[in-house]
């Protein structure tokens, strides 16, 4: 299956179709900031698979099992996915159904994914972000540890990256929803292939 908004759109004859969401000024900027997180953090992914190594040489070879290590493993993989959210929202690689978008114009993709992003996805990632807010600042004010004998401590820090994670991810959607009124109603002002290549 191929990316929604990345096949080829019905366009004029003689005319190159358009193949993806124009630029804004303000869609490049988040883009570029949510790019250098996601590439960033694709390096805990390394580390994850590291630690699990480390964790089975020890229990088979040492015959002892750490607490430490296996809490430490769901922190790792609860921080990368959580920075990765929206890594993929903007680089248009999430999972999708194309069976029916894939011989769609991309202005009706574009309004398809216009009324997703202000119906359905924003107002759950505000909801997330405010119940998260209050969460993490709770286990801020206790200074939370893990309840486990030998686990980690700083559980606030894991709690924290939750809010991060999904201010990335509404950065990312208002990012691409720029690009949607960009194509559908040229507000903001699509950049031009010049500026959008610098």
């Amino acid at each position: 299956m191929t990316s929604t908004l990345q096949n080829a759109a019905e366009g004029p004859a003689g005319h190159r179709p358009a193949r993806t969401l124009p630029l804004t000024a303000f869609s490049r900027r988040i883009d570029a900031v949510i790019g250098w997180i996601g590439e960033q953090s694709a390096w805990l992914w390394l580390v994850l698979v590291l630690i699990i190594v480390i964790q089975v040489l020890m229990r088979y070879l040492l015959g002892q099992g750490s607490i430490m290590f296996e809490e430490l493993q769901w922190h790792i993989y609860g921080v990368a996915f959580l920075l990765g959210l929206s890594y993929c929202l903007q680089t248009d690689r999430h999972v999708r159904i194309d069976v029916f978008a894939e011989h769609w114009s991309l202005r009706t993709r574009a309004w398809i994914e216009l009324l997703g992003l202000i119906f359905f996805l924003l107002p759950f990632v505000a909801a997330v972000i405010l119940e998260s807010f209050n969460l993490a600042r709770h286990s801020w004010q206790l200074n939370e540890i893990s309840p486990a004998p030998g686990g980690l401590p700083y559980r606030w820090v894991m709690k924290s990256f939750i809010v991060i994670g999904f201010i990335l991810l509404i950065l990312a959607a208002l990012s691409r929803l720029s690009r949607c009124t960009a194509l559908l109603f040229g507000f903001p002002r699509p950049l031009s292939p010049s500026q959008a290549q610098k």
